[in-house]
């Protein structure tokens, strides 16, 4: 008999082996991606601190519209890239979570280079 795959799972160990190769520093700080099925968080994270510098997501007050589309990882891209400008942060680390760099989570990236980070 067949086991059903855990997606969820198999994304975490993904993002395991992800995070063995990828850390964050005070120098270039790591650019989290988190998604779910309804929204998109993203998040600068110094790991050498364990600190969350600047985070974004669509669920935030100035956010409008549904946080489920490739629009709203755009708008989330770009406003995590602003907060992080306007914190002095300029170059990051990308951290995809264990997702395929694809659909939503490319959109984010794209759009947070756009906005002015380097990675």
């Amino acid at each position: 008999m067949f086991k059903k795959e855990n997606k969820t799972a198999s994304r975490e160990r993904r993002h395991v082996r992800v995070r063995r190769k990828v850390t964050g520093t005070s120098e270039r700080p790591r650019l989290s991606v988190y998604r779910s099925e309804k929204n998109i968080y993203a998040q600068i994270i110094d790991d050498t601190k364990g600190v969350t510098l600047v985070a974004a997501s669509s669920l935030d007050k100035e956010f409008e519209g549904t946080g489920w589309n490739i629009e709203a990882a755009k708008k989330v891209g770009e406003a995590v890239a602003k907060k992080a400008k306007n914190a002095g942060i300029d170059k990051v680390v990308f951290d995809r979570g264990g997702y395929i760099y694809h659909g939503r989570v490319q959109a984010l990236a794209d759009a947070a280079r756009e906005a002015g980070l380097e990675f």
